[in-house]
């Protein structure tokens, strides 16, 4: 079983290592998420950063800063997450240069100042994610008369990553 404080170190650790989220806005398009790039600075837990451009829909919508939803599901489809929080507009240089990386240098043909560059920096608030271990054999016990809601207990939490 695993507690609230493991859930959310798996989390950290998977969005280090597959970095695709779905980033959505609070009353707009319904709040639906865009894919888009992570990244932690210093590899860090604590606000995540995508690079996106200016001339988006997207990044048009959030003025400096809207509140917005993070949703997450790792590579190996062992954790999910939706994330609350707020996105905001932050094209600070140190930061721009800390994470710079040959795979957003290709979309910026002027570089780090580059007039379109926007880097978007979410502050995750209240989380809910859920582990999803072993459910071909989750399937199995529920068939020789298990109950699944026993199986899954210790694999949810809700925790606050302000």
């Amino acid at each position: 079983m695993a507690t609230p404080a493991e859930i959310e170190a798996k989390f950290w650790k998977a969005i280090k290592s597959d970095r695709t989220v779905m980033l959505g806005l609070v009353g707009v398009d319904d709040g639906v998420g865009q894919p888009m790039t992570a990244q932690l600075l210093n590899d860090e837990p604590g606000a995540i950063y995508i690079f996106s451009s200016k001339d988006t829909d997207f990044v048009q919508s959030i003025g400096q800063s809207h509140p917005s939803t993070l949703s997450f599901v790792s590579k190996g489809h062992d954790l999910f997450g939706a994330v609350h929080g707020e996105v905001i507009l932050d094209n600070d240089p140190a930061t721009i240069d800390a994470l710079w990386n040959p795979f957003v240098a290709a979309w910026f043909e002027g570089g780090k100042t580059d007039p379109k560059l926007q880097l978007l920096r979410f502050e995750p608030g209240e989380a809910q994610f859920w582990l999803n271990e072993n459910s071909l054999f989750a399937g199995v016990r529920m068939l020789l008369g298990r109950d699944p809601k026993t199986d899954y207990a210790g694999k949810t939490a809700t925790v606050n990553l302000q």
